[in-house]
């Protein structure tokens, strides 16, 4: 695979000024925003457990409308739109349209069924969004079909990639690493650089919802991977990018460092994307410069951390994300245990607070898929180490 030109020194500065006046206690840099539950698939990964049709409790077209607004007002976040399947919402199209009005940068994961026709995705581009996003979980019609539950899926998807291509439309390719796909990985790149997209978004399993513990890759894996990706970052035609992997940014400033050790300050996530979004250097993590909204309006630190902080329909977005007990305990690295609280990247990092919660049922100890020892020595709390996998 051939690489891209990053040669773009004075945008890189221009975007690098920006992140420095982000102030992540007060307005996120992502929210993610699960318009439905429904969705025709039964993925084994699902962290939303999706259902075939919407609860009828979901956000209304005039209550959703008004939470569009509530995001604009804590600044210029990127808004993912999502489900479930959130084409199957009948109002996404005016949805989509009124957020892109506001100007926020807007995009939206379909699911690969037939919705995602050409029609549809023309309406999508219509609409101002700025990327729609595929998942691609196998290199085979076989595995990736298995994974999302549904047969064709994979014919489905690559459909879905060229055609949005030749509407317009910004793709991105996401990919939930487990058990089921991890020795395939390298085949899954291929065809991310055949389809041009212009970021892979690899997910790294958390154990949530259908998602089971045993279906994480290991400890070694986890490391092999980032290590292989950030390898693959260097030459690849489209940015890699993490999902659910904070661990993946320690590993790319060991890398850039050249060595395990620096003296130089970890201020920042070691690498920087080229896709146009202006995604952050800064350390993104669950709560801290992301949150996400359920389709009734819960507010959580993220979809694998479903712990609500309030609801939008009682209380603004704004107040949630920036005053909660949750969303603040989750931006202090100082209240991280275990490893993660000892770490030196744990600014940066902070390690995944979801999949902490999800296996040790406290979102404030150690990330369990991570392999680094800090060489300073663990806080009175314990190691935050459980299951065997630290």
């Amino acid at each position: 695979m051939e690489g891209r030109d990053r040669s773009h020194p004075q945008n890189h500065r221009d975007r690098t000024a920006r992140f420095r006046e982000i102030d992540l206690n007060r307005s996120p840099f992502t929210v993610a925003w699960e318009i439905t539950r429904a969705c025709a698939f039964a993925c084994l990964h699902c962290r939303a457990e999706a259902q075939p049709k919407r609860d009828p409790k979901e956000l209304d077209t005039e209550e959703a409308m008004g939470v569009i607004d509530q995001i604009r007002e804590v600044g210029n976040p990127i808004l993912v739109v999502t489900g479930g399947d959130p084409l199957m919402r009948p109002d996404v199209y005016d949805l989509l349209a009124y957020a892109v009005s506001t100007g926020l940068r807007t995009s939206l994961t379909p699911t690969a069924t037939a919705l995602a026709n050409r029609r549809n995705l023309a309406r999508i581009k219509e609409a101002g969004v700025s990327r729609v996003a595929i998942s691609l979980d196998g290199a085979n019609a076989e595995l990736h079909d298995r994974f999302r539950g549904f047969a064709g899926s994979f014919t489905r998807t690559m459909r879905i990639a060229k055609e949005a291509r030749e509407v317009g439309l910004s793709l991105q390719i996401n990919t939930t690493v487990s058990r089921h796909n991890v020795d395939t990985i390298g085949a899954i790149a291929e065809i991310v650089a055949n389809t041009n997209a212009v970021q892979w978004s690899v997910f790294f399993l958390v154990p949530t919802g259908r998602a089971k513990l045993e279906d994480m890759i290991s400890l070694d894996e986890h490391e092999r991977l980032f290590n292989w990706l950030f390898d693959l970052s260097q030459t690849a035609p489209f940015d890699v990018k993490t999902t659910a992997a904070p661990a993946y940014r320690r590993v790319a400033i060991q890398r850039a460092n050249g060595r395990e050790g620096t003296r130089k300050p970890v201020t920042g996530a070691g690498f920087q994307f080229q896709d146009g979004l202006d995604r952050p250097t800064i350390g993104i993590n669950d709560g801290k410069g992301f949150a996400f909204i359920s389709h009734i309006g819960d507010v959580c630190p993220s979809g694998f951390l479903p712990l609500s902080a309030g609801n939008v329909s009682e209380q603004h977005f704004a107040e949630i994300y920036s005053s909660s007990p949750l969303f603040t305990d989750l931006r202090d690295p100082d209240l991280l245990k275990g490893k993660c609280g000892a770490c030196k990247y744990n600014v940066v990092c902070g390690g995944s607070r979801a999949r902490a919660y999800a296996v040790h049922g406290n979102y404030l100890e150690s990330d369990p898929s991570c392999a680094y020892r800090p060489t300073t020595g663990l806080r009175a709390q314990g190691s935050g180490c459980g299951q065997g996998r630290c």
